[in-house]
């Protein structure tokens, strides 16, 4: 009976779990093992044959210029999103859910305005934003034109064209941090406020740190790990903004793969700056998770 006891919860473990994990198998893991292989080649897309080249491929992305580039964007960008859109999002949430208890439908339509970066589709707001940085007909330069102010060349200034970028990412991630934080606000209990007001916590300022902060730690490590994934793989605003132009000033490792695999056909080359890409993301998410889950508190 033992026997066919450990028999059965096997069968049922594996009738319960074996579709998904097959599925992540064959749509996850498979295809970054073949990617990690074809990084190793000079494969190209539609040829017939391919050589082992070995470490040559990732030798080219360091030894290239534009390689070294399309990293440094990607850094920067993500270093310039990453904390803006999490404090921002903060900030928006504390105000939101302060005003609920006061001017409960006008929170409702601020959450909807703030919300509706996220629900709509990026490339048409990128395509928005591009007319509204035109730098002679763009409604931020005539602005800046009426107050006496001569405007950039947002998207065309080599200088300025990843800090643009940067600030339409966190325009567009805002909202979805938002919405995370009024969760995690809702869920902390009132009777902690009071009890650190009878321990003198009773300023705004100390009620943050001694209660909404620590108990706002779940919430704001899952909001760092997405907003830092969403970060480091932006591709549709390059894409349809810049191009990774001008002179690749706006170059980032996601558009970069798409150039060389689907446009210069160099599925090798290609992969290697996947498997860059990929290893980037899971060194930066481990340190992540390193720092901050001594920090959390779970309730």
């Amino acid at each position: 009976m033992r026997l066919n006891r450990s028999v059965r919860e096997g069968l049922t473990d594996l009738l319960l779990a074996g579709p998904a994990t097959a599925v992540m198998v064959l749509l996850i893991f498979l295809p970054v093992g073949i990617v990690a292989v074809l990084s190793f080649t000079d494969y190209q897309f539609g040829a017939a044959s391919f050589r082992w080249v070995g470490w040559d491929n990732y030798r080219a992305i360091l030894a290239d210029p534009f390689g070294r580039r399309a990293l440094v964007n990607t850094l920067t960008y993500a270093a310039i999103t990453i904390p803006a859109s999490i404090s921002l999002g903060l900030l928006v949430a504390i105000g939101l859910h302060g005003l609920t208890r006061h001017q409960p439908r006008l929170a409702a339509v601020l959450r909807a305005v703030y919300f509706l970066p996220v629900a709509a589709t990026l490339v048409a707001m990128a395509v928005a934003w591009q007319m509204i940085l035109h730098p002679t007909l763009g409604l931020v330069n005539q602005a800046l034109g009426a107050a006496g102010l001569e405007g950039p060349s947002w998207l065309s200034d080599r200088a300025l064209v990843i800090w643009t970028l940067a600030a339409i990412g966190i325009w567009q991630s805002v909202g979805y941090n938002m919405v995370l934080f009024l969760a995690g606000l809702a869920a902390i209990p009132p009777h902690l406020y009071d009890a650190a007001a009878v321990d003198g916590a009773d300023r705004p300022w100390d009620r943050f740190w001694t209660v909404t902060w620590p108990m706002l730690g779940p919430v704001t490590l899952f909001v760092t790990v997405v907003t830092a994934t969403s970060a480091f793989r932006v591709f549709e605003t390059v894409a349809t903004l810049t191009q990774g132009g001008p002179a690749f000033a706006s170059d980032v490792l996601v558009y970069a793969i798409y150039r060389e695999g689907f446009v210069y056909f160099k599925a090798g080359h290609a992969s290697a700056l996947t498997m860059v890409f990929f290893a980037l993301v899971l060194l930066f998410t481990a340190l992540k998770f390193r720092v901050l889950e001594t920090q959390v508190h779970y309730r």
